[in-house]
């Protein structure tokens, strides 16, 4: 299974009836074209099981500490739709947001913040550098969506991780999700077909360039419509491609004291197909596409 099948079944595991996370109806349209379409709408269909991030955040904290988190940093944050889902979860939930792109911060703040009503109020969005400090020490600090793959250099990413650290409350984890295998290394397009309120569109998640030699990546993301028309490059990414063992080696240079690999289990030893629940496992299986997350304990 290629990582775009990942992604894409994981965003399906998400409740297509939820109106969670800004997934609102466009009206009576008939069918998504590029005209109408709303790329960041899209992207969180194809992309994001924050449902299932967030329990998994929970319950490997409760798991790890023995008691439930409350403060929740999102760095590299986007349209914050974690962090919504997170404050949704109980009235002593908080969370912070960073991102230095304006437009996906306004966005999530009309579509996925302010929709919570009160809840909104527990959500504090900042447009700074993931690097700048908060306003509370989070029990846990999460990078998610690859997203940290933008630290192109080791200095870069153990000054990040140095940060983290320094950051979280005293009980506090950092989290990663990470993607991997050999397909997650070729270059290939990946095509899904998705519905957004019963109306098809296929995402594509592009595997454009691969250099093994710098580890420099980059990837895309494109939506393609019934009627013919697309919202190519709808995003682009530019990162390193950073394996497991060197970003947990960095981790602890960083000063974590450990850290747990978190891989998905199988529905049946007969399958490829992923349950849905990860666990911790210090070695991790050999295939072609996996999704794993990193735990690091203060």
């Amino acid at each position: 299974m290629s990582l775009g099948q990942i992604v894409g079944r994981r965003a399906r595991k998400q409740d297509d009836k939820s109106k969670k996370g800004g997934q609102k109806k466009q009206g009576k349209k008939r069918s998504l074209n590029a005209k109408n379409a709303d790329k960041y709408l899209l992207y969180q269909k194809s992309v994001q099981s924050v449902d299932v991030d967030v329990d998994f955040l929970l319950d490997t904290y409760v798991a790890i500490r023995g008691k439930k988190p409350r403060h929740l940093r999102e760095d590299f944050c986007g349209t914050a739709m974690l962090a919504a889902e997170w404050v949704s979860r109980g009235e002593s939930m908080t969370a912070e947001g960073f991102d230095i792109d304006p437009e996906p911060l306004a966005w999530g703040k009309k579509n996925n913040i302010e929709p919570l009503g009160e809840a909104a109020s527990r959500v504090v969005l900042h447009q700074k550098d993931i690097r700048e400090e908060g306003l509370k020490a989070p029990d846990i600090r999460t990078a998610p969506n690859f997203s940290y793959q933008c630290l192109q250099t080791r200095k870069e990413m153990l000054q990040y991780f140095t940060l983290a650290r320094e950051s979280l409350a005293e009980d506090g984890l950092f989290v990663l999700d990470l993607f991997g295998g050999p397909d997650a290394m070729m270059e290939m397009e990946e095509k899904t077909k998705l519905k957004l309120d019963g109306m098809k569109f296929t995402y594509v998640w592009d595997q454009a360039e691969y250099h093994p030699a710098s580890g420099e990546y980059r990837g895309a993301i494109h939506f393609r419509f019934p009627d013919g028309s697309a919202l190519e490059n709808a995003f682009t990414y530019e990162w390193r491609f950073w394996f497991i063992t060197e970003l947990k080696d960095i981790l602890y240079e960083a000063g974590f004291s450990y850290v747990g690999t978190y891989f998905e289990g199988e529905d049946d030893e007969d399958s490829d197909e992923g349950n849905g629940v990860f666990e911790e496992d210090d070695r991790g299986d050999n295939c072609m596409a996996w999704i794993a997350y990193l735990v690091a304990r203060r």
